[in-house]
């Protein structure tokens, strides 16, 4: 079975910068894979943040984590800052699935690459609703 390439560098619309933590590798030396889904969560989140579109106390629709999964194409360790690019792979009616890349300092070529997808529902009934048209104006930047 063949499988489409990592996407490079030059893909990504947008970066974050994260450092390793001793408690991220594993006793084989490295980052430990269930650390980059952390990292996935925290990249996505806190750029829904900076743009205006997450309120973690008040906000409706709120994001629901329907499906994450990651490639791994290289090892990472500690100490090092990753940068994690981001994207955003389909805007659908009521759900977004962004890729991130994860890249070691100075590498064109992704250690990782995953995928996340959020569908947003309603905060009280948690039943899907569409997105915003601000919103997806906003969303629509990472394309």
């Amino acid at each position: 079975m063949s499988r489409a390439p990592l996407l490079g560098r030059d893909a990504y619309r947008h970066w974050h910068s994260l450092p390793t933590q001793w408690a991220d590798n594993d006793v084989y030396g490295h980052v430990n894979n269930a650390v980059q889904y952390r990292w996935f969560d925290t990249v996505v989140n806190n750029w829904l943040i900076d743009v205006g579109l997450l309120d973690i106390e008040h906000g409706d629709p709120i994001g629901l984590v329907v499906e994450t999964g990651c490639r791994y194409a290289a090892s990472l360790v500690h100490p090092m800052t990753v940068e994690i690019g981001l994207l955003i792979e389909r805007l659908g009616s009521s759900s977004v699935t962004y890729r991130l890349g994860v890249f070691a300092p100075g590498s064109d070529r992704p250690a990782a690459e995953g995928h996340f997808t959020h569908v947003y529902v309603d905060r009280t009934n948690r039943r899907p609703v569409p997105l915003p048209e601000a919103w997806r104006r906003t969303l629509e930047t990472l394309t």
